[in-house]
């Protein structure tokens, strides 16, 4: 049974509600619809699927572009309503046609939303019984009255009726003829005969079992005197190592170890010369300006030759040509448009399923909608997909490291943040990188070195937070991650560190032994933020590794309350030109924020993620 119907503005007013329906659903499903589906840009989505404490609700929405208008329905996830897409077209159409933006009460639309209710669920019924019928026809073709067909072997239809008159059956009647008659008896004894005869020929075929079993007996004994005259084994020689030469008669030099002496804390004794590496650039900010470049641009274009102009036109502008006289923008219109903006959305590295989940979107957005005079559908797709972007990447939440770790001090804590991601991302050395940016604005930090897998990863840490005199707290190698983790935030409590920066081992999304070890960690410690570390270099792989880190931290986590990822760090930001379609990709899978972005190999080489500029790029 259906739920809901609303009709509301894109601007978010309510104009009519179903009166007859419940109007208490569980939960929020019409907010969460808006909040993750029609703001990320999913909306060409054919369904969305909402679920809450006691309730777990099927969303599905029409628009009408021209008027501005968005048409939900929801019913029970449990329930396959078929009729639910017929009836939200109908209503679309009846309701068009009465409105009126002045207007804001629209109760005379309660009878012709029961006309056509009704009407939906009669043509639903009515399929459904003809669809039952066509089940139930094959079955009675094979029937007949007073008996049922069988089909011999050779084709021929035999009826196993009974007769009327009482007497016996033709079989029962043949039996007795085949009985009493001398002929029959010669061909049973023929056919016992022949039988005999093709019995004993399988038998002389057949391989004899009693001779297989005394090959095996042999085989066993024979196997037995060799193991018993074969001499005992010796012990294999220990392997001699490899020892040092000694050139000459000086006393041997002491053993080769570059390790820095830890006290039992785990706490390193750092003496080192305070080093200042520059001001971070997160701190800058980025100038952007569009005229200017839009000036740029012009002047190139206007010094080029007007025949390569035309051949080197505006991708759009050069395709596509302006409809003149169109009322509303079909499907039709749009996909030239559509594919050729996928195409270069694909060029700039943006994962293919991204891509073309975009195009629908903007698709969905622009159909029906009405074409300004002298604008082309080239542009008006293109400003569409602006929008849609700008959108996406920037954050929904605000998340403001420099306060929350001032609010997290006044608690007394210190502010934990847990970087996870791949091998070879850069995790290190964008902690030491954030730790720096950090230790500018007067914050005390601790380094906690919880990748005990990888060789070399605690002196890695270690040589950060020595050139940083920063504290690092480990406890070396084959130790469980998470413990570490706690006790370094034990000893921040102690010491009175304002921030532990907690690096862990590069896994693989599909090595669930790792992603368990990391879901332990995160539930057992509870840090305050989770940032994946992912290389925009990452193309179709970014969908892959991110939805599979947050399936694996949600369904594998042992505390009620599953954590996911909440930022995203994009390194080697530096090395991809314009393929900048990475930071797009990690966002809209995700819906986490893209925090960070590492540009270099200095401390200081950390920034913020200008939109404007992914933006500019991407279309360009």
């Amino acid at each position: 049974m259906l739920e809901q119907l609303l009709i509301f503005t894109r601007g978010g007013l309510i104009l009519w509600t179903c009166k007859e329906l419940r109007d208490a659903l569980k939960g929020s499903p019409i907010d969460t619809l808006i909040r993750s589906c029609l703001l990320e840009e999913r909306s060409a989505d054919s369904s969305y699927h909402y679920e809450a404490p006691g309730a777990a609700y099927t969303l599905k929405w029409t628009f009408n572009n021209d008027l501005g208008l968005i048409f939900v329905a929801v019913y029970q996830k449990i329930l396959h309503l078929l009729y639910v897409d017929d009836l939200l077209s109908m209503v679309k159409k009846e309701f068009s046609e009465i409105y009126d933006p002045k207007r804001t009460n629209y109760y005379d639309f309660d009878d012709v939303f029961r006309q056509l209710r009704n009407e939906v669920e009669a043509r639903a019924e009515e399929l459904k019984k003809s669809k039952q019928v066509g089940r139930a026809a094959p079955v009675a073709l094979g029937k007949k009255q007073g008996g049922t067909s069988i089909v011999r072997s050779d084709g021929k239809q035999n009826g196993n009726t009974s007769s009327k008159d009482g007497g016996d059956s033709d079989s029962a009647k043949e039996h007795k003829e085949n009985g009493n008659s001398n002929g029959h008896q010669n061909r049973v004894k023929k056919n016992v005969v022949v039988n005999n005869n093709n019995k004993e020929n399988r038998d002389s075929e057949a391989f004899d079992v009693n001779k297989l079993l005394k090959l095996r007996s042999k085989g066993v004994k024979k196997q037995e005197s060799v193991v018993t005259k074969a001499p005992p084994k010796a012990e294999p020689k220990k392997k001699a190592t490899k020892k040092n030469r000694v050139w000459d008669d000086s006393p041997p030099e002491t053993k080769l170890d570059f390790a820095d002496p830890v006290d039992e804390r785990g706490i390193e004794d750092m003496e080192v010369v305070t080093e200042n590496h520059g001001e971070s650039m997160m701190d800058k900010e980025e100038v952007f300006s569009s005229d200017s470049e839009s000036e740029e641009e012009e002047d190139e274009e206007a010094g080029k030759d007007p025949k390569i102009d035309e051949k080197k036109k505006g991708w759009f502008s050069s395709m596509f040509q302006s409809i003149a006289g169109k009322a509303n923008l079909e499907m039709s219109d749009l996909e030239p448009a559509l594919k050729a903006l996928k195409d270069r959305l694909l060029t700039k590295n943006v994962a293919e399923e991204i891509a073309e989940k975009l195009c629908e979107s903007v698709a969905a957005s622009l159909v029906g909608k009405k074409l300004a005079s002298f604008t082309r559908v080239s542009s008006t797709v293109q400003a569409a997909m602006e929008d849609a972007l700008v959108r996406i990447l920037t954050p929904k939440r605000s998340i403001d490291v420099l306060r929350d770790v001032h609010a997290a001090k006044e608690q007394g804590r210190p502010y934990v943040i847990t970087f996870v991601g791949v091998n070879g991302v850069g995790k290190s050395t964008n902690l030491a990188k954030i730790a720096y940016w950090l230790q500018q604005h007067n914050i005390s930090v601790m380094m906690a070195a919880c990748d005990t897998f990888r060789s070399g990863a605690v002196e890695q840490l270690r040589t950060h937070a020595r050139r940083l005199q920063i504290p690092i707290f480990e406890k070396g190698y084959e130790r469980d991650p998470a413990v570490v983790a706690k006790e370094a935030i034990q000893e921040a409590s102690r010491t009175g560190s304002d921030v532990v920066l907690v690096d862990t081992a590069g896994r693989m999304q599909d090595n669930e032994p790792l992603m368990r070890a990391l879901s332990k960690l995160i539930s057992l410690n509870s840090p305050d933020l989770v940032l994946f570390v992912g290389e925009a270099l990452v193309g179709n792989d970014a969908v892959d590794q991110l939805s599979k880190f947050n399936q694996k931290l949600a369904d594998l986590s042992n505390s009620p309350t599953s954590r996911v990822i909440d930022g995203i760090v994009l390194t080697k930001f530096d090395c991809i030109d314009d393929k900048v379609g990475a930071a797009l990709s990690m966002v809209y899978i995700s819906g986490a924020p893209v925090m960070f972005v590492g540009c270099g190999q200095s401390y200081t080489d950390l920034k913020k993620l200008n939109v404007k500029t992914i933006v500019k790029t991407l279309l360009k």
